[in-house]
This record gives C-alpha cells, sequence and structure tokens, in this order.
C-alpha cells in the first residue's frame, strides 16, 4: 500500500476501534470496514475513512473503493458525537418502552415529529434529545434521535425511535421493506364518515403531493406517484336514526406502505373522509348538523383528524426480539367514539 499516506492515528482525538480482518478475496475496503464495525452507520464510516480516520495494520486508507485481501489490524478512529442541532426541551413524553437501542412513545396530539419552517422547536426531536441525553451515541455522527417514520402533528399514537446508528439502520431497513418480509407491523384506528363497502378490503393507489396546494396528497394516476397500499376493516358501524346505512364507523388500518397522509386521502378517495379532518373532509362538516345534538356538539369540538396508532409491531435491530406495543385512544378520540355510540 505504497500509494497510501503514512499516517499515524495516534494524535487524532476519538475512540480508537481495533478489529482484525480476514479478508480471502480482494474485497472493497468500505465494506470490510462494514463489516468489522456493524454498530455504525455505513454512511458514516465512509465519512471517516474520507477523513483519514481509518487504517490498515497503521497506515491510513482514504480510498473507500480500494480492494484489500488477507489478514490485517482495521483501527478506526471515532471521534465524540457532536451535540444536537437543534437543542433538547424539557417537553413530556408518554414513553412506552426504553433501552440502550431505541425508545417507544406514545405521541400525544399537536406534537410535531421534526424541526422544520414555523416549527423549530417544541418537536418531539427537541423533547427526545433531552430526555435520552448521552444515552444518544451520535447517529450520523450528531447526538441526535434516529427518526424512522413519522406520524402527522395532530394524529396520536405509537411511533419508534432509534438512540445508536445501528437500531436506526435495522429499524430504517424494516420500514423501507414495509413488513413485506419481517414483521414489522403498523395499525391504525380511524373514525370516518360513513361506512366503507366493502367493510373488509384494500386500498391501492398511488399517492404524490398536489400541484396546486403543496400540503396535500393527492391520487396520482398514471406515472409520478409513489406505490401506497392501505388494508381496512370495519371495526365498529354507528347508525343512522332512520335505521338506513350509517352516520359513521370506527374502521382499523394497517400500512402496507407509509406515505404521507396515506390513511388520510385513501378513506377520502372512497367517499370516508375521517371526522374533524379539515385538509381533506372539510366538505362534510356540515354533517354535523344532521345528528342529534349532544353528538353534534361533540363532532364540532374537536378539531383534529380522528386518526390513532394504535399498535407497532417490529424485529428489535440488535436483540432479534420481536417486540409489539399497543394503546388505548387518546381520551379526545374516545369521548368523540362514545359520542358517536349513543346514537
Amino acid at each position: 500500500m505504497a500509494d497510501e499516506d503514512d499516517i499515524s492515528l495516534e494524535d487524532e482525538i476519538g475512540e480508537a476501534r481495533v478489529a482484525t480482518v480476514e479478508a480471502a478475496e480482494k474485497t472493497r475496503f468500505d465494506k470490510l470496514v462494514a463489516e468489522a464495525f456493524p454498530d455504525v452507520s455505513r454512511s458514516r464510516l465512509k465519512a471517516l475513512i474520507e477523513a483519514g480516520a481509518v487504517a490498515v495494520d497503521g497506515v491510513v486508507v482514504t480510498d473507500a473503493s480500494k480492494k484489500l485481501s488477507g489478514s490485517f489490524a482495521l483501527t478506526v478512529v471515532v471521534p465524540p458525537a457532536e451535540d444536537a442541532e437543534p437543542k433538547g426541551e424539557d417537553i413530556p413524553l408518554d414513553v412506552v418502552y426504553e433501552d440502550d437501542d431505541l425508545i417507544v412513545i406514545d405521541k400525544p396530539a399537536g406534537l410535531v415529529v421534526h424541526p422544520a419552517a414555523g416549527n423549530w422547536t417544541g418537536t418531539l426531536v427537541n423533547a427526545l434529545i433531552a430526555h435520552c441525553g448521552d444515552s444518544l451515541s451520535g447517529i450520523g455522527g450528531v447526538r441526535r434521535p434516529g427518526i424512522v417514520h413519522r406520524l402527522d402533528k395532530d394524529t396520536t399514537g405509537l411511533m419508534v425511535v432509534a438512540k445508536t446508528d445501528r437500531a436506526h439502520a435495522g429499524l430504517a431497513a424494516q420500514f423501507a421493506d414495509h413488513g413485506r418480509t419481517g414483521p414489522l407491523e403498523r395499525g391504525y384506528l380511524a373514525l370516518v364518515w360513513g361506512s366503507p363497502e366493502p367493510f373488509r378490503g384494500t386500498i391501492e393507489a398511488p399517492l404524490g403531493r398536489s400541484s396546486s396546494d403543496r400540503i396535500k396528497m393527492v391520487i396520482v394516476r398514471g406515472t409520478g406517484g409513489k406505490e401506497a397500499i392501505t388494508h381496512y376493516e370495519v371495526a365498529e358501524r354507528f347508525p343512522a336514526e332512520s335505521g338506513r346505512g350509517a352516520v359513521a364507523s370506527l374502521v382499523e388500518c394497517h400500512l402496507e406502505t407509509g406515505r404521507t397522509h396515506q390513511i388520510r386521502v385513501h378513506l377520502t378517495s372512497a367517499g370516508h373522509p375521517l371526522v374533524g379532518d379539515a385538509v381533506y373532509g372539510a366538505h362534510f362538516f356540515t354533517k354535523a348538523n344532521r345528528l342529534p345534538e349532544a353528538t353534534a356538539v361533540a363532532v364540532r369540538a374537536f378539531s383534529r383528524q380522528a386518526l390513532h396508532a394504535f399498535l407497532i409491531a417490529f424485529e428489535h435491530p440488535v436483540t432479534g426480539e420481536l417486540l409489539r406495543f399497543t394503546s388505548e385512544l387518546p381520551a379526545d378520540m374516545a369521548d368523540l367514539v362514545a359520542a358517536f355510540r349513543e346514537l
């Protein structure tokens, strides 16, 4: 390896980690490093290679595509994780489960998941940075939580978040697979107007962002839409006073894909928008006028989409254990469902 710089790592600041590598055939350097240190993400290891923080038998190698074979000592100097941006904030969290690698929380309505324009503070990420503190190992070199899926601001329920690079990579792979070959499962309860027919089925319609309103997602026919599949089953129907049909229904949904606003758009496309959904179901708001007064008052007072992530199941990305969590309806949605049951 005479073409590499003979630079000592002794002056580098950080944790020096050493592994013995046996490569029977010539293999890309970045692949050998990733296999030796599986708890560090490939993207971060590649950055460390290019920064001169990885050495073979004491000689720094900066070419990630270089092919090596034989037996050698591999040294990686992992610098301390940088403090996260944004900063941590002391925001109460309903923690369902937590270990060294991940945390499962029950998100309340009104909590934005990630900082963005208009919501730079007061988010779930701010809360997790403060709650987890030094237990965050530095995902991508920054001490921050690893978000692998999201819930809308006003959707309640269960979320899993990674605390380490290894957990982040493992969870991200499961969510990218959508549970098609693994145990990942996501279940939601939605209170919708009317009653879907048939009572059990699948809505398969690609989604994309609206060209006229960037906040909204729409079904995209032809090219340009992303695959979106929602399985649903009517769990409970609330009959009209006349006895004809149903005023509303509680629908259990399971996602095969996880697109933005997927359940909201799919059920609206079937003619059954979520109760309280001001983005996709505003044209149904007058339905409250035809309800008994007590139910109508409850509907008008409910100021968000009636959607709750009640189930999440996945394989622990480090231990391999199957984890499954459920969550009861939050008080406001439970009260709304009770008002419809009074019909």
